[in-house]
């Protein structure tokens, strides 16, 4: 996996938000690149995809250009961070067997009822919200 990784959030939902939020606080790097797919100006076409493929699960594209989704797009994620950072070891203890399937099982539940969740404030009624810094 190569960086920078461009990550496809929903901006408007609360819980995808904040944790992308996290996530571009802690990396001083610059490996993480933030797209809305929320966004006015996002075509899922221009990556080759649909909308709903989108909608349905995270994804992350390293520069590559290789995708990953759900639990393989957090890991790729958190592989973004140093070594000795959480982020990492918690890359590291996903792979194990029994954590792998039952972290995949919990996306799984979470991606499909994702839509239940809060959303982001009316400031982004449209659908089109950015990262609060």
């Amino acid at each position: 996996m190569q960086f920078p990784l461009q990550i496809f959030y929903d901006g408007s939902c609360r819980v995808c938000s904040a944790e992308m939020a996290k996530y571009r606080e802690y990396d001083h790097g610059g490996n993480l690149l933030f797209i809305n797919i929320r966004a006015e100006d996002f075509s899922a076409e221009t990556y080759g995809k649909t909308q709903s493929e989108f909608m349905a699960r995270l994804h992350v594209r390293d520069i590559e250009g290789t995708f990953y989704t759900g639990v393989d797009a957090f890991i790729a994620i958190w592989q973004a961070y140093p070594e000795c950072s959480a982020y990492r070891f918690l890359s590291a203890v996903i792979g194990f067997p029994g954590v792998n399937l039952l972290s995949r099982g919990a996306y799984s539940v979470f991606a499909r009822y994702r839509h239940l969740l809060p959303k982001v404030d009316d400031e982004c009624r449209h659908g089109a919200c950015d990262l609060k810094h």
